[in-house]
């Protein structure tokens, strides 16, 4: 038993290494200015990748094609990505003014601009944590191309397999493919990925859009040919990190603007003094919780409050959405959207402008009318942006020759997690968070207790979390280590750590808001990465999601207006 112990342990310090060596080597590559992803340069991050085989990319150590893990991975990338040979990662560089048109990737806020014909820019306003999340899964991007390129490479001068030649006619074709064709290039597909017709069918709409229904086959036959550009001509892919970049990076420029756009909004319209609660969230939740029973009275009257919550969430009901929106914007809601490049919006919500009587919350109108409490609802940042925004927004607002401090009362996150003991739509109480690789960990007095969710119809869990470094780098030797050990870990996320030491930060060092600030975190599950099929490269959460989040927001709310 202990030497099946020891062993567990030896592969879990060796996955953390891999992870440490990456986050080493990554770091200077991006001082370096460039490197070769299938070169030389490149070799440290695909063996680190290769022996963590993360849970996200499947299967990456083996030689059939990782299909879930390719699919995510092409969510999280701008369109196009796989046919350029030069990735050029940039600062916010002015492209925006240009005649260059933004590809925004499907799952991922960030603008990238197709350069010409061979490059593809990437623009990096969230921080090193992009900057991690896009080489890791460019990384994993060249590891899938090298094999198909090592199937279809039948002698040293690149002369290539039959299967090749087909998916090349097919994806060359200028016309749209009927059933018969379709099915026939993916029977050539499949042979090349090393999976079955069945596998490659299931998945192949999953990759389509309108105006490539074929996408698959275009990604492959172009991850294939540049690899095979590689092997036979030499002509290596390149990745490059503009100076601007390099020299910005880590200097809180963007979020710094943000912060200073939304404290410029709240003097403008004279609430710089008022109590504030600020909520890191999604930008429906809270807007919804408070004003979708006025908007949509006749409907609330009928169904469950969550039928609602869950009919708000499908994109077909948008105009409901836009419903409820109106009417907030009518009760004065004010809407920031960014423009600084954080992509995080925020709206801002006036207690004293709602009517109590028509919220379905236990609301405290004396407290309301006594404290006039200001919310604060800032959409999720993303891993180290977390310490940028919140660092710069409980700064003090400098006005004329004064510092105005701002008066914050509390702080809450919610956001989504990966759960270790339990599944999706679970809800996690975090009593700690535990910063990945270092000795960091962050305890706290978290205003949201287990026993606050009892009779919700959710299950709730209590423990610590860890701040991971990507959610792309887990594998389940790290996580079964952290689940088993003395630590108690619940889930891992990307961003607690990061809030939590600049809520230190401004409380207890600098005394730019009050020690006493009132903290809450919430996290539900998206995932259980311990659990195959039920990592976030098997697809999202679709509407299990939506009890979990307003049981959470509700919650939130009801202690604030309490």
């Amino acid at each position: 038993m202990s030497n099946k112990k020891s062993q567990g342990r030896t592969r879990a310090q060796e996955s953390s290494n891999a992870i440490e060596r990456m986050y080493v080597t990554m770091r200077h590559l991006f001082n370096r200015g460039f490197y070769k992803p299938m070169g030389i340069s490149g070799e440290t991050l695909r063996e680190s990748l290769l022996l963590l085989k993360p849970e996200i990319y499947g299967s990456i150590g083996e030689e059939k094609a990782e299909l879930n893990g390719l699919l995510y991975v092409m969510d999280r990338l701008p369109m196009g990505i796989e046919e350029c040979t030069y990735i050029n990662l940039t600062s916010d560089e002015g492209y925006a003014n240009s005649h260059f048109k933004p590809i925004i990737p499907e799952k991922r806020r960030r603008n990238c601009y197709r350069i010409d014909d061979e490059q593809m820019n990437i623009e990096i306003t969230r921080g090193r944590s992009e900057i991690y999340d896009i080489l890791t899964h460019l990384t994993f991007l060249f590891v899938e191309s090298h094999k198909i390129s090592k199937r279809v490479v039948i002698s040293g001068d690149g002369t290539t397999t039959r299967d090749w030649e087909k998916l090349e006619k097919a994806v060359r074709s200028k016309r749209k493919l009927n059933q018969e064709e379709r099915e026939v290039a993916i029977t050539h597909t499949a042979y090349i990925l090393g999976r079955t017709f069945k596998e490659v069918t299931e998945i192949y709409t999953s990759f389509a859009t309108p105006q490539r229904p074929e996408r698959l086959l275009h990604i492959v036959y172009w991850l294939g040919k540049l690899a095979i550009e590689e092997q036979v001509n030499h002509n290596k892919r390149t990745i490059t990190f503009s100076p601007v970049l390099r020299e910005r990076i880590g200097h809180h420029i963007h979020g710094e603007i943000w912060a200073n756009t939304i404290k410029d909004v709240l003097h403008k319209n004279e609430l710089l003094d008022r109590e504030i609660h600020i909520i890191s969230a999604n930008m429906h939740s809270v807007m919804n919780t408070l004003f979708a029973p006025r908007a949509l009275k006749s409907m609330v009257s009928k169904k469950d409050i969550f039928e609602v919550y869950e009919m708000l969430s499908q994109k077909e009901n948008s105009h409901l959405e836009q419903k409820v929106s109106k009417t907030a914007m009518q009760c004065g809601m004010l809407y920031i959207k960014d423009t600084s490049g954080t992509n995080i919006d925020v709206q801002i919500f006036d207690a004293t402008a709602m009517d109590c009587s028509e919220a379905d919350l236990h609301l405290n109108e004396a407290v309301i009318r006594e404290q006039k409490p200001l919310l604060m609802v800032m959409d999720y940042a993303f891993g180290e942006q977390a310490y940028e925004t919140i660092d710069e927004l409980l700064k003090p607002y400098h006005l004329k020759s004064k510092k105005v401090h701002l008066n914050v009362k509390s702080i809450s996150i919610m956001g989504k997690a990966g759960i270790l003991e339990g599944g999706k739509g679970d809800i996690m109480i975090p009593s700690a968070h535990i910063f990945e690789g270092t000795a960091d960990n962050y305890p706290f007095k978290n205003e949201l207790k287990k026993e606050d969710f009892d009779r919700q119809g959710v299950q709730v869990c209590e423990g610590a979390m860890i701040t991971v470094l990507g959610t792309s780098l887990q594998n389940k030797d790290i996580l079964k280590f952290f689940y088993n050990s003395t630590w108690n870990v619940i889930g891992l996320e990307m961003e607690g750590a990061h809030y939590q030491k600049a809520i230190q930060a401004a409380s207890k060092i600098r005394g730019n808001i009050s020690p006493e600030v009132k903290v809450r975190y919430a996290y539900y599950a998206s995932d259980n990465p311990l659990e195959t099929g039920s990592t976030l490269a098997s697809g999202g959460l679709g509407t299990s999601g939506v009890k979990p989040t307003y049981v959470i927001t509700r919650k939130i709310l009801e202690q604030i207006f309490n």
